[in-house]
């Protein structure tokens, strides 16, 4: 099977004199420019000289291709996604990404669970000098959107963390060369829908493999360290798909042209009818495992072993506070930024102190904070005296430590309710009822059910939607519980049907959590093996089940 095949569907559009009428309006997009939506960079000229208003359906989602969003919550204003391979990032680039953001932007940026920072409010004129910034400092944002690999995640601490099996962290590196590269690669622009990879050696589970396409883990064999192969992971499309083993270990020579004939297999044969059907753990649905293997090792050109003893604990970790690092006499200092929001001051700053204490590093976690590294332990208290920390703590609250928000209808074209500045006045409120004792929660925020929040990875999740209440059309949440990530991975279930967003919300979500924690205590330290509680019932909640909600979105960025 040649490597360069695609399949009919993706490729007989695209064919001179064909007739077959692509399925859904992406594809037939792409099949207006060749079937790359890169090739809109061609056109960029001509579009900006035309001006925003008269950009059309087919050109605003084709701009995606390029890094470039339109904004429908900010009319004229656009957002654009820079890649950060594993959340690695200097000190000079944060210092241009706020140059940009306080000159050419409105002073807002997002750190995403994507380890990469969205650039926000810029005009379409000044895309070009955009650009031409990052380049100087080697960033890009090509391939950040819609039908496309998305930035690759990876263990923020890779190299460092003394709890790794292996830096992965170079396999990171050599994927984006071939799948992005300085000017973007073609043969990977044309995938029936977004494609998530992460590359972790990490053994804490601290980049949510289980909600990706594919994801490397830790794993040895035989005395060989390496990987093994999940495959199929998703999170919007229908809800949390849990990634499936494909019963593949993989030495880290052999981890890039697994990963690569593996995305090259969904280009050609995923399906590309309805978008909420095009993701890859719908082909391997309708394949099965056992195919998706011999595919790959036929396009390989040689056997695969079986996979290998999975190196991950149960335990999650999200590397805020001081981390001793494997290098001696070195620490890394995780700092929480509150559902990943900066201004350009923040930016300033963090790069500031990562070179007067570190060597002007900065690592972005998918919890969408950032971390300090390589700060001698003799220079750690001068870095937590800093009045930053004060606002960024590395010791924040239970509730405000892993709360990840998506960006919701600030910003963001499908969110149904506003999500950031929510979550946070949610964690001051649990906090002021709760108190800082017990250990801390993943809760996680998702404006829609596109679920870029990853609300059924955490113990605790959100999921918005406007629902009807005494006449009135107001924001609600459905409430999950239960999410977990790493080995025994398992969606959160939800308990909670339609939760408005009122003044009764915090307290509803405090029941919600001491029932929680008493439950999962309980199962820890007695060895239950019972069903996940119906919070609904233990904490006395049943009257806020309500019919489903009248309003949702299954598309997604």
């Amino acid at each position: 099977m040649g490597d360069s095949r695609i399949s009919e569907i993706a490729r007989a559009p695209f064919e001179s004199g064909a007739s077959i009428v692509p399925a859904n309006s992406v594809e037939s997009y792409k099949a207006s420019i060749g079937g790359d939506g890169l090739r809109i960079l061609e056109q960029l000229p001509q579009i900006i000289e035309r001006g925003r208003d008269a950009l059309t359906p087919a050109e605003k989602e084709l701009l995606k291709w390029l890094g470039v969003f339109y904004r429908r919550p900010t009319p004229g204003k656009f957002m654009m996604r820079i890649r950060m391979p594993n959340g690695f990032a200097r000190a000079q680039q944060l210092r241009a990404i706020a140059e940009l953001s306080r000159r050419l932007g409105n002073g807002v940026a997002d750190i995403t669970t994507r380890q990469q920072i969205e650039l926000r409010g810029f005009t379409l004129e000044s895309v070009p000098e955009i650009w031409e910034k990052l380049r100087g400092v080697d960033l890009r944002s090509l391939q950040t959107g819609v039908d496309n690999v998305r930035n690759i995640n990876g263990c923020p601490l890779a190299g460092l963390n003394p709890h790794e099996l292996l830096d992965a962290s170079p396999v990171v590196q050599d994927l984006e060369r071939i799948i992005v590269g300085e000017q973007g690669n073609p043969e990977f622009t044309n995938l029936p829908r977004k494609f998530n990879i992460t590359v972790t050696g990490c053994l804490d589970n601290c980049t949510h493999a289980e909600s990706q396409d594919i994801a490397l883990v830790p794993a040895k064999k035989a005395g060989r360290i390496g990987f093994n192969v999940l495959v199929g992971g998703k999170m919007g499309s229908g809800g949390f798909t849990v990634a499936s083993p494909l019963n593949v270990f993989v030495e880290v020579f052999q981890a890039m042209p697994v990963v690569v004939e593996l995305i090259k297999i969904y280009r050609d044969h995923g399906p590309r009818e309805a978008r909420s059907k095009c993701r890859f753990a719908f082909l391997i649905e309708e394949w099965g495992l056992s195919r998706l293997r011999a595919e790959l090792i036929e396009r390989l050109g040689h056997e695969l072993a079986f996979q290998g003893r999975d190196m991950r604990s149960p335990a999650h970790a999200d590397h805020l506070g001081v981390t001793r690092q494997k290098q001696e006499g070195l620490r890394a200092v995780g700092l929480c930024i509150p559902t990943g929001r900066v201004n350009p001051d923040h930016l300033d700053e963090l790069a500031r102190l990562a070179e007067i204490y570190g060597n002007g590093e900065i690592r972005l976690t998918t919890a969408q904070n950032a971390i300090i590294p390589n700060v001698p332990a003799d220079s750690v208290g001068g870095l937590l005296a800093e009045p930053f920390l004060k606002e960024f703590s590395p010791r924040p609250s239970p509730f405000l430590r892993n709360m990840v928000a998506c960006v919701g209808t600030e910003y963001c074209n499908l969110a149904l309710i506003e999500t950031k500045s929510r979550a946070v006045e949610l964690s001051e409120a649990l906090h002021q009822k709760l108190g800082a004792s017990g250990n801390p929660l993943t809760i996680h925020w998702s404006g829609c059910p596109a679920g870029c929040g990853n609300h059924q990875a955490a113990d605790i999740g959100f999921r918005g939607f406007k629902a009807r209440l005494e006449g009135k059309l107001v924001d609600a949440v459905a409430i999950y519980a239960g999410g977990q990530t790493g080995p025994h991975a398992v969606a959160g279930e939800e308990i909670l049907e339609t939760v408005p967003c009122n003044d009764h919300l915090p307290e509803v979500v405090a029941k919600v959590i001491e029932s929680y924690r008493f439950e999962k205590e309980a199962k820890e330290h007695a060895g239950l093996s019972d069903p996940l509680f119906t919070a609904a019932d233990t904490a006395g909640l049943a009257s806020w089940h309500s019919p489903r909600p009248i309003a949702s979105s299954e598309r997604a960025n």
